[in-house]
């Protein structure tokens, strides 16, 4: 029977990442992995994947296990590759020439438009990338498929089509995926493990019902803990009790029987956990307020490709103060050009044809690339430069963001996507907006920032247009669903209406 276990598995990296993890890992099991950013998510399944070694502990495989791993980038060297290439290429040698027909098989079960099939890796979009090495693992026939952060880039079509092709894979071979998509880990998995520092905790169950018992988990060790706490300070009190009665009674049995329990309470305390709490960094919004009851109005607007293909056009839209819309669509619909356009306008003092920007609109961009930050600065140089707040405020917001003092000296280019992410969130807070136009802003963001970015948008009152796939972020905070579809744009009630045509 395939199966991997894991022994008291920890690994150190200045400080514990995890530690003392114990999981076997079989036929039929489809895991979501769960943590912050940098919590060693991507770490364990490299560990797992036998890329890298535990600092602690065994990693245990059947005999002639083999383990495909699905990272978050395309490898340097598949770049130039056509996508049949790339599946070709990770055919065996000897199997090439005789089982091509498995790649053109692969191809089909991804419902590969036949146009991309020989376009470099390079020339795809991120979704169809990302798809591509999913596709790549999977021609191999692992035993075990490990998929870190499978859902970033991808559009709801494919997300979709990725949830199928989990849900329904015909073998029962073992699913590992890390992942900050709440919805997905609810569709395709059916264990979760929650990564910890302290005590990592799994539960049989997706994600949404594991997260429910692993409150109720941490509601009891809390209540323990007090429970410990509470006695140990008894104890104490009983000790020094008996202590004074030994010393000013000359009795040498009352002061061993109050180093006793003195001993007793050191134990207790020592044995009391510690309870684990979410080290995220702050994600906090502002708004600076406008009298202006419309910020933005379009009126016979035309948004092209960058070939200057018309992609739709916009008869009316008017953004009102404290309106969230979301924009909705299709890979390739011109979502991220609408944006684009919008970024131009609200930079040009007059705005653009067609589009009218209220001279009141303080703007806060953020692109899904994050390629408003400056590669080639640090983080500290950054935000000291771009806001002056001065050397130790600048430190001092970046620790709020969740930037340990090493971070902030690295360039950015060095950062994790996550990092970057909270980087440029950072940065859109710090700027003090009173309109937010947000492409993608939870790519590669974790569960807890997404979550405190959706209470910051609703507390801040924000006015906003936001392109997102995340389904339950779309739902939280909009007010209005704008949808790009057939070559126009049309405002629908809720969310579900384009998903059910997705799926449908």
């Amino acid at each position: 029977m395939t199966s991997l276990s894991l022994r008291n598995v920890g690994v150190v990296a200045h400080t514990p990442l995890f530690q003392n993890l114990n999981l076997v890992i079989g036929e039929g099991d489809r895991l979501g992995l769960v943590a912050a950013n940098g919590a060693g998510k991507s770490t364990l399944l490299k560990c797992l994947a036998g890329l890298a070694e535990p600092t602690h502990g065994d990693i245990i495989r059947s005999r002639g296990l083999r383990i495909a791993l699905v990272e978050q980038d395309v490898p340097a060297h598949l770049l130039d590759l056509s996508f049949h290439g790339v599946l070709h290429q990770a055919l065996a040698p000897e199997e090439r020439a005789s089982q091509e027909w498995r790649v053109d098989m692969v191809l089909d079960e991804f419902q590969t438009p036949a146009d991309l099939r020989v376009l470099p890796i390079s020339a795809l979009s991120g979704g169809w990338q990302r798809l591509a090495l999913i596709a790549r693992a999977w021609i191999t026939e692992p035993d075990i498929l490990l998929l870190d952060e499978p859902t970033n880039h991808l559009d709801l079509e494919k997300l979709f089509r990725l949830e199928a092709w989990i849900s329904n894979a015909s073998y029962t071979a073992p699913i590992v995926v890390a992942s900050h998509d709440r919805d997905f880990l609810d569709a395709c998995t059916n264990k979760t493990l929650f990564l910890r520092p302290e005590e990592s905790i799994s539960f049989a169950h997706p994600y949404r019902r594991a997260r429910v018992l692993l409150e109720e988990h941490d509601a009891a060790a809390l209540a323990q803990r007090d429970r410990t706490l509470r006695e140990v300070k008894r104890l104490r009190q009983s000790a020094s009790t008996l202590r004074n009665v030994g010393i000013n009674g000359g009795s040498d049995a009352a002061q061993v029987k109050s180093a006793q329990i003195k001993r007793r309470a050191d134990a207790l305390e020592q044995n009391a956990r510690s309870v684990h709490k979410e080290r995220a960094g702050e994600i906090r919004l502002g708004n600076r307020g406008t009298h202006a009851r419309v910020l933005v109005a379009l009126e016979n607007v035309t948004v092209q490709a960058p070939d200057g293909r018309k992609l739709f056009a916009i008869p009316k839209l008017e953004v009102a103060q404290g309106e969230r819309i979301v924009v909705l669509g299709r890979n390739g619909a011109g979502k991220s050009q609408l944006v684009r356009l919008l970024h131009r306008a609200m930079r040009e003092p007059d705005g653009l044809p067609g589009i009218r920007v209220s001279p009141s609109l303080a703007l806060g961009y953020v692109d899904q690339g994050m390629q408003q930050l400056p590669s080639g600065s640090t983080a500290h140089d950054f935000i000291l430069s771009r806001f002056r707040l001065g050397d130790q405020r600048s430190r001092a917001v970046l620790a709020e963001a969740g930037f340990s003092i090493e971070r902030q000296t690295l360039p950015i280019a060095k950062l994790s996507p996550g990092q970057k992410a909270r980087l440029g969130l950072l940065a859109l807070r710090l700027s003090e907006p009173n309109f937010y136009l947000m492409d993608e802003p939870t790519n590669h963001v974790d569960i807890p920032g997404r979550e405190q970015l959706e209470t910051e948008i609703l507390d801040a009152e924000a006015t906003c247009i936001v392109v997102s796939h995340d389904r339950s972020f779309v739902t939280t905070i909009g007010t209005r669903f704008l949808l790009i579809d057939k070559g126009r744009m049309r405002e629908i009630e809720e969310p579900g209406t384009f998903y059910d045509t997705v799926l449908g």
